[in-house]
């Protein structure tokens, strides 16, 4: 079991099957870290920094990053069910977003009002996610699968959302200027128009 609490900062480190499942981790900082096979499901970040890290094939269900700081943050093929994203520390000036998440679960989290441009979410699955009220501009769902998520007064101004399935977005309430949309699933769009498509 890798003691925490020996130190403060951590630079390169590689970290592979760890289970900090139930633990707290307070006030660590990690650069250019590797985390592989790890899991921190309930685990409680607080105050943390992380920059530059990856994050693979990672278990971070139901984890807590209260006050915890993320910089080019790297999560693949990882579960990351229920999170409260709004918790975590961000910065006023971030001009492209700090995390990206490749074939990774991010089912029932929440990116509440969160100015996050140039988000990642590519070939995930992003059930029951909470995008209301925030700034995603020129973010990347490609092949996301995004049903029951919630898109309310979302600038989603430049979103790639080609092969995302499932997404229900309401053109009144939302900001769409040169998003992509797959043809076929760009129907959905009409759902909120209040009208009767027929074969």
């Amino acid at each position: 079991m890798l003691n925490f609490a020996e130190k403060n900062e951590y630079w390169s480190d590689k970290f592979k099957d760890l289970d900090l499942s139930d633990e707290e981790i307070c006030s660590k900082e990690f650069e250019g870290c590797t985390f592989d096979r790890c899991n921190f499901s309930n685990t409680a970040f607080v105050r943390c920094v992380f920059t530059d890290c990856e994050f693979t094939d990672c278990n971070l269900s139901n984890s807590k990053i209260e006050y915890s700081q993320f910089s080019d943050v790297c999560f693949r093929d990882s579960k990351l069910i229920g999170i409260d994203w709004t918790k975590a520390a961000w910065s006023e000036l971030i001009y492209n977003s700090p995390i990206k998440f490749y074939k990774s679960i991010l089912n029932d989290s929440s990116f509440y009002g969160l100015c996050l441009q140039d988000l990642v979410l590519q070939e995930c699955k992003a059930l029951n996610v909470d995008f209301r009220e925030g700034d995603l501009s020129h973010s990347n769902f490609t092949y996301t699968e995004l049903q029951g998520s919630f898109f309310d007064n979302t600038n989603l101004s430049g979103v790639d959302f080609s092969e995302a399935t499932d997404y229900n977005v309401d053109i009144h309430r939302n900001k769409l200027k040169n998003a992509k949309f797959s043809r076929f699933e760009a129907v959905r769009l009409l759902e909120s128009l209040d009208i009767q498509l027929v074969d």
